[in-house]
């Protein structure tokens, strides 16, 4: 979106624009911020775009996308014209005399959040919704009788476009209420419409294979699923053919039971992905489908798109099929069951005995893989909550030989699927910029690693981990070149993998949970019964998709964080004053410490303070605000490391 506003400096032909473009475009021309010439339109002096911030106080500060703005245009509360902190907007300039320049805001663009969340609160004699996320109060299109009806802090959901209350969502000092304040933020929902559980349930939970006798059966091979102990949809399975060295793949077959727009498909779409919660997934899929029909489930046929991936002596890749098929998953293993099985060499059951052959393979496989691509050793956060929602533990969870033996089979077929199409949807990720790299370079240096910087990141990538491991710091080494990188995001055209050193790849792997596999499933069957017809009509915005999908993926991961950070700041209201093990992880513009105690984690926003990142420290927590889900404290101690 920035990049397309940011044209019409240069001219935006006419020819070129999406069907959203042409509705933003119409808009444009009816404000008069665009002109017509010559099959172009042009961008009309005295108007700016640029992404809205608003400070506590109400006043807006504009960040313009024209680099002629040196500084942020100050946009006073009363011109802010009902527009939202993080929204892509039209402003027009009405002052240039004073030491900065100052705008109003004609239109929203492009809203940041469809919805917002405010808690009710008392000033003087009103009650005012107060942003959750800004902190700014406002007027709410509700009586005073009603909002002093509700206690104080009561929760509500906001559309912004509208400007109305649409749900109440409960209390901000009930713990219980955390999933909902995350979901409403980033408008997510929990509950599908009853259009889409009728249309999941209408396929009810059996396969009837007799319905199917094109589809390749499978279903006296050992597959079995590998997934977390808590996991209930199961979404790819494998096997392996010890005596042919011939490994399958099978995804759950998502695409034969949800169509392209249909209601279920539109739902997915605007989701784009499952979101997790500590205790409860949010699924882009009716739960009939992700958790039932859909689901490789144990000892029942399911259908599946399956990858048959053959390999010669030297363990290349001699051949690769793809099958729409029927299996019947033979066990349901976890990650830790497959880890014993791994360490002991011994299987429950002699069926399974190419698992610890599969094993041996994938290990070669990934060595080779890693001449080129790049083993991150990295931990994700886990929390366990108590029957009240509040923190009850936190544990770091490692990749281990299980989760290790499953990306591998994961990442053949995702290789073998982006081989398949030249347009459509791939997942690519480019090398980190100069300047990231330069700021790295220095964390590095004062970890006591002294790397120089190399045209050819991927070589001082592997140099650097080597000094890393030497001197035992891999895991926090590994952590900085990874936020020193930039995003994995999906294209309509392959650009490379960086840190998998893949020319192509795409995701292939998980139609359950990502709509990005499920568009990629039926490419490849388009592309299969040489349908070019249909294979263009998938085509149609496939660009902006890719676009959407990126948005609505770090959306997702917003969520998730904004729940884990509202979890941490109320264990934090609870221990004010005391002081708690940290580590420094950021030291730029804002010094921020993680939590390293007993519960591990947390973020903590640390004032007047800077040292090394990494540096060991005493915190004692200051204040914790349930409604921004901030927490500040004070370092009282650095640590000896």
């Amino acid at each position: 979106m920035k990049e397309f506003l940011k044209s019409f400096n240069i001219g935006v032909s006419k020819n070129s624009l999406s069907a959203k473009e042409q509705e933003i475009t119409r808009n444009l021309l009816n404000v008069g911020a665009i002109s017509e010439y010559k099959g172009k339109y042009y961008q009309n002096d005295g108007f700016v775009f640029g992404k809205l911030d608003i400070s506590s106080n109400g006043t807006g500060y504009l960040s313009a996308f024209d680099d002629k703005f040196e500084s942020d245009l100050i946009i006073e509360n009363k011109h802010i014209n009902g527009a939202h902190f993080g929204d892509t907007v039209l402003a027009k300039i009405i002052s240039k005399k004073k030491a900065r320049t100052h705008a109003k805001v004609l239109m929203c663009v492009f809203p940041a959040f469809a919805t917002s969340v405010v808690y009710t609160k008392k000033f003087g004699r009103e009650i005012l919704g107060v942003n959750i996320k800004t902190e700014v109060a406002t007027m709410l299109r509700a009586t005073q009788k009603s909002l002093k009806a509700l206690p104080e802090f009561t929760l509500l959901k906001i559309d912004n476009l509208k400007n109305e209350i649409v749900e109440v969502l409960g209390n901000l000092n009930d713990p219980l209420v955390d999933e909902k304040i995350s979901l409403a933020i980033y408008n997510k929902n929990d509950i599908f419409s009853q259009e889409c559980e009728l249309q999941a349930t209408s396929f009810g939970d059996e396969v009837d294979v007799k319905m199917y006798p094109n589809r390749l059966d499978l279903q006296d091979l050992a597959f079995c699923t590998i997934d977390p102990i808590d996991a209930k949809d199961f979404d790819d399975a494998i096997y392996f053919d010890e005596q042919k060295r011939e490994i399958y793949v099978a995804i759950a077959d998502v695409s034969e039971y949800v169509s392209e727009y249909s209601p279920i498909d539109k739902e997915a779409k605007f989701r784009g992905f499952s979101i997790y919660f500590p205790h409860k997934s949010i699924p882009m899929l009716p739960r009939n489908l992700s958790e039932n029909i859909c689901s490789l489930k144990p000892d029942v046929p399911r259908l599946a798109y399956v990858f048959k991936i053959s390999l010669d002596e030297s363990l290349n890749v001699k051949n690769e099929i793809l099958n729409e098929a029927i299996i019947c998953s033979k066990a349901r293993f976890n990650y830790d069951e497959i880890d014993k099985i791994l360490n002991d060499e011994k299987v429950p059951n002699k069926q399974f005995n190419w698992i610890l052959s599969l094993n041996k393979i994938c290990e070669k496989l990934r060595e080779k893989r890693l001449e080129k691509g790049f083993d991150f050793r990295t931990k994700e956060l886990r929390l366990t909550l108590d029957e009240n929602g509040l923190i009850k533990s936190t544990r770091y969870e490692n990749d281990t030989p299980s989760h290790k033996l499953v990306e591998d089979c994961m990442l053949l077929a995702n290789k073998a699927a982006a081989a398949r199409i030249k347009h459509g949807i791939f997942r690519n990720h480019g090398t980190a910029d100069l300047k990231k790299i330069n700021a790295l370079l220095e964390d590095l240096a004062v970890l006591g690693i002294d790397a120089v910087y190399e045209s050819d990141n991927a070589k001082m990538i592997k140099k650097i981990q080597v000094q890393a491991d030497e001197i035992g710091i891999r895991e926090m080494v590994d952590k900085l070149i990874i936020k020193a990188q930039k995003r994995a995001e999906y294209g309509e055209f392959s650009l490379g993998h960086f840190a998998l050193g893949f020319k192509n790849y795409t995701h292939f792997t998980s139609p359950i949970r990502r709509y990005s596999d499920l568009l990629l499933h039926r490419f490849l069957k388009a592309n299969a019964k040489k349908d070019t017809k249909f294979y263009n009509y998938l085509l149609l915005n496939i660009g902006e998709i890719c676009e959407n999908l990126n948005i609505l993926e770090r959306e997702a991961d917003k969520v998730e964080f904004d729940f884990n950070d509202r979890k941490f700041a109320r264990f934090a209201k609870e221990n004010l004053g005391k002081i708690f093990r940290c580590y420094i992880d950021e030291n730029t513009t804002q010094t921020i410490a993680r939590l390293d105690d007993k519960l591990k984690g947390a973020r903590i926003f640390i004032d007047n303070f800077t040292c090394d990142i990494l540096t060991p420290v005493l915190v004692r927590l200051e204040s914790s605000d349930i409604g921004t889900a901030k927490i500040t404290g004070k370092v009282v101690k650095k640590q000896d490391v």
